[in-house]
């Protein structure tokens, strides 16, 4: 069986309905021939920091153009100049058949163009010689999109071959944002001049956000001031008073470029250069009459539709938002989401992490992955139709964890990430929740900020167990220091006093360790206290804890124990002591003094007292070995 043919689409900020009305051509045309589409993409420029763009412009590294055999570029949509050169580069570097859209820079490139000057060009005169406007503003998008830069020159041509002036202070060059129309609409009222006669934007969200701002002020369009747009999405033709603008064919232009790029993949004839016309629309915003009457039912019922199935979207992410808010491991979250994946309506959602996601909590920003991801990936979540697996390692190159083996699958590949720190990627594979919902980028973002705070919470994890394991264990020795043994120890004499068992407390001081000091140096004197601390360790049973108490002195206790212990547990240290001198060949001898006792706990004892008699015991044993060295009473 022959596998089938891969393409990948390459866009920004797919639910804006120019991305949708294209991708829904290609949809169209990749399901008539059985393709399959991996569509890369992010949601630029949604706030104000830099460093999210980031996080969300390195989807496009992951692209591995040897599982492809043709691209479809959406370079238009893609805001960010380095980003798009860097796109540019890999993808010439891959030698595939490659379509764009609107754009005449790269000739090498099939191109699907609308004509956007011409209908731009019919839209501006329209607006001179049927409404007399004199005075006009203009709101631009990028000055690095071609699409952008046509519309402007032909606004340009158009005011200059009818002799009216192209005033700097009213023109504004935007990123065909929704905010771009709110904040030249602000722009022009905070002027000081009166209104422009006419307010032409490049395309139509930004159209609406400026009426929305003038009607907020209580200005009328258009008998204020004329608003125009472009596009002639969905919202421009049922907005009041619905938008004069321009409707161009997206969905034609998305199935023109996927039929031109499998073509071109099987070899069969394929235009470099498709064009298609816009048609300019006129309606109310600019004081004509719309010619195309609205079926009222039928827009309540796709109104209807689209806030029902919205109102469904919100309710699941919140769900997701709560549930996952309460979860403290990966697994959990996992879990959380892979209940709640049925919702999206997709025969399969993936999430996939970097093998370093959670990394040391030492690693600042900076270091961590912020381009590209990791040879090595994991797949926690694989939700396939119902069925709940995961697969624990897989090649980023070969960007899925499982790839289809048949075709007509529609898959989108989004960020997830915290400012610039790469987390992963999340994969939705046929559903239309990726460019129909309003908050498919919202729930990307709360997997995100899901998988940072429990990245957050393990590392905070670490770090507490870090310092308590500081605060309980001997650096040196590597066994409990005094902290760590009271704690450890107060169970134990608790228990023994309770259950009515005896305690064992041995207490070790080392003999000799001034003469190791002063004869061969202080780093003698440590290798013989963490000598005498293993042999120490060594020398204790289950159940039994010890610790370095001070300098050279060490404790051992031990519950449920009998007389005979005393001697098991001395003769278990000393014959360990004796053989270490023999191996190690150091021109000095680790010796200690050990004072131990067995006793019932009685009510009226106290854990101190009880060392205070071992340290006595070991001191008598000390005198008896003739060495005379202050030792601190307890």
């Amino acid at each position: 069986m022959n596998r089938p043919t891969e393409i990948a689409l390459i866009a920004a900020g797919i639910d804006e309905e120019y991305q949708r009305g294209v991708i829904d051509g290609v949809i169209e045309y990749a399901k008539e021939k059985d393709l399959n589409i991996s569509c890369f993409s992010c949601f630029c420029g949604v706030v104000s920091d830099r460093g999210f763009d980031v996080g969300e412009n390195n989807i496009y590294s992951l692209i591995n153009y040897k599982m492809f055999d043709g691209v479809i570029l959406m370079i238009n949509t893609i805001p960010d100049v380095e980003v798009k050169q860097k796109l540019v580069s890999a993808i010439k570097a891959s030698m595939l058949p490659v379509v764009v859209f609107d754009c005449n820079e790269y000739p090498q490139f099939m191109n699907v163009t609308i004509n956007n000057k011409k209908a731009m060009s019919e839209l501006v005169s329209h607006i001179i010689e049927v409404h007399g406007a004199n005075d006009i503003s203009y709101l631009s998008g990028s000055q690095n999109n071609p699409e952008a830069v046509e519309r402007y020159e032909a606004f340009c041509e158009v005011m200059t071959a009818a002799g009216k002036s192209v005033d700097p202070d009213r023109i504004m060059f935007g990123e065909f944002r929704p905010s771009d129309g709110k904040v030249m609409a602000e722009k022009l009222l905070k002027s000081g001049r009166k209104l422009p006669d006419a307010l032409i934007c490049a395309n139509d969200a930004a159209a609406l956000s400026a009426i929305k701002v003038f009607e907020d002020r209580g200005y009328t369009i258009p008998d204020d001031i004329i608003v125009t747009g472009f596009d002639n999405i969905y919202n421009a033709r049922h907005h009041y008073p619905a938008l004069t603008t321009v409707e161009r064919p997206l969905a034609e232009a998305g199935y023109s470029a996927c039929e031109i790029l499998y073509n071109a993949i099987e070899g069969k004839s394929w235009e470099k250069i498709r064009n298609l016309d816009a048609k300019l629309v006129l309606s109310e915003s600019c004081g004509c009459v719309s010619t195309e009457l609205t079926d009222i039912n039928a827009y309540r019922r796709y109104t209807y539709n689209i806030l029902d199935y919205n109102r469904s979207k919100v309710r699941l992410l919140n769900s997701i938002i709560s549930e996952t808010a309460e979860t403290e491991t990966p697994e959990e979250c996992m879990r959380v989401i892979g209940n709640r994946v049925s919702e999206l309506d997709c025969d399969r959602f993936c999430i996939c992490l970097c093998d370093d996601w959670i990394s040391n909590y030492s690693v600042k920003i900076e270091d961590s992955l912020i381009h590209g991801y990791t040879p090595k990936m994991s797949a926690p979540l694989i939700w396939n139709k119902g069925e709940i697996s995961e697969v624990k390692c897989f090649r980023s190159s070969n960007i899925a964890p499982r790839n289809f083996a048949t075709g007509g699958n529609i898959s989108y590949y989004l960020p997830l990430h915290f400012r610039e720190r790469c987390l992963g990627y999340a994969i939705i594979t046929n559903s239309e929740f990726p460019t129909r919902s309003m908050v498919c980028h919202s729930l990307i973002m709360s997997i995100s900020q899901s998988l940072e705070d429990i990245r957050k919470l393990i590392n905070l994890n670490n770090v507490i167990d870090e310092l308590d394991k500081l605060y309980v264990i001997d650096p040196l020795c590597n066994i409990y220091n005094r902290n760590g043994f009271i704690r450890a120890a107060d169970s134990v004499f608790n228990e023994c006093r309770m259950l009515g068992q005896k305690l064992l407390i041995s207490f070790v001081d080392m003999d000799g360790l001034k003469y190791i000091n002063d004869n061969f140096g202080h780093s003698e004197g440590d290798f013989a206290l963490k000598t005498l601390a293993t042999i120490i360790s060594e020398s204790c049973e289950e159940g039994m804890i010890c610790a370095r108490f001070g300098g050279d002195e060490f404790i051992v206790i031990g519950l449920n124990a009998e007389e005979e212990d005393i001697e098991k547990v001395e003769t278990a240290i000393k014959s360990r002591v004796e053989h270490t001198n023999k191996i190690t060949g150091k021109p000095y001898q680790v010796e200690c003094s050990i004072g131990t006792l067995v006793t019932r706990v009685a009510d009226d004892m106290t854990l101190f007292k009880l060392i205070t008699k071992a340290d006595e015991v070991m001191y008598k044993e000390k005198k008896r070995k003739n060495y005379s060295r202050y030792l601190r009473r307890y």
